[in-house]
């Protein structure tokens, strides 16, 4: 049996006539942390959100499992084990920490109990805000509950988009702590991000998109390594 778990062949998504997508190729192994990091407007998010059903590719195909799930809509694909953390969090503000928890569990009818303290565990700062509106946290706990919310549904694939986005500095580093952990529990990921350089250091396999084709791939450390990228993206 494969290990692949996600497989992307000659994936196009259109906006309007505008191909932000123009035919890329890639595969996610079970257990793999991949990243795809680019410029703004590379067609890096147009993926993941082809990915979750929430936009139709214009050509391709997306396979999950080895099950085709090109055309499945998104409560399908999250029914699968497919999960994304929204860039901007997307947490409700107005519903309490475990309100949002219970929201990303919303297909399964079992016992919620386990899962809610496994999270916590991540996360102890939700434990202690519980009962807080989520619009109340900071950015970095609004991040945190974004995650921990994704994992209720217990995916077997976990989709990010820019988790760091606008937060300092050691917050953005206890993010890729969770990422990593998050990681030795079992659950594969598939990592946006425009801290290029903690991405490639957190990732097993990256490829750089570049206006909406992959231009190179490879390990996390060959991309750290490589010239170009450091021009283009670690600012070297």
């Amino acid at each position: 049996m494969s290990d692949v778990i996600l497989s992307i062949k000659d994936l196009k998504v259109s906006y309007g006539g505008i191909e932000a997508v123009k035919g890329i190729s890639f595969d996610v192994k079970q257990g793999e942390i991949v990243t795809l990091i680019g410029a703004n407007g590379a067609g890096k998010s147009s993926t993941l959100r082809a990915i979750a059903g929430l936009v139709k590719p214009s050509g391709g195909s997306i396979s999950f499992q080895g099950e085709d799930i090109t055309s499945a809509d998104p409560t399908e694909i999250v029914k699968r084990g497919v999960t994304l953390v929204p860039e901007g969090r997307r947490i409700f503000a107005d519903l309490t920490v475990l309100e949002n928890l219970k929201i990303g569990a919303y297909l399964r009818k079992d016992d919620l109990k386990d899962d809610i303290e496994w999270v916590y565990s991540l996360f102890p700062r939700l434990k202690e805000r519980s009962w807080q509106p989520g619009g109340t946290l900071s950015g970095g706990e609004q991040q945190m509950l974004a995650v921990a919310r994704a994992l209720m549904s217990r995916p077997k694939l976990i989709m990010m988009d820019e988790p760091s986005l606008g937060l300092a500095p050691i917050i953005v580093r206890g993010i890729f702590d969770i990422i990593r952990e998050i990681h030795r529990q079992g659950v594969t990921i598939l990592l946006i991000e425009q801290n290029a350089n903690m991405a490639l250091q957190t990732a097993d396999t990256g490829h750089v998109l570049e206006t909406g084709r992959i231009g190179l791939s490879g390990t996390g450390a060959e991309l750290l390594s490589n010239e170009d990228v450091k021009k283009a993206y670690l600012g070297s």
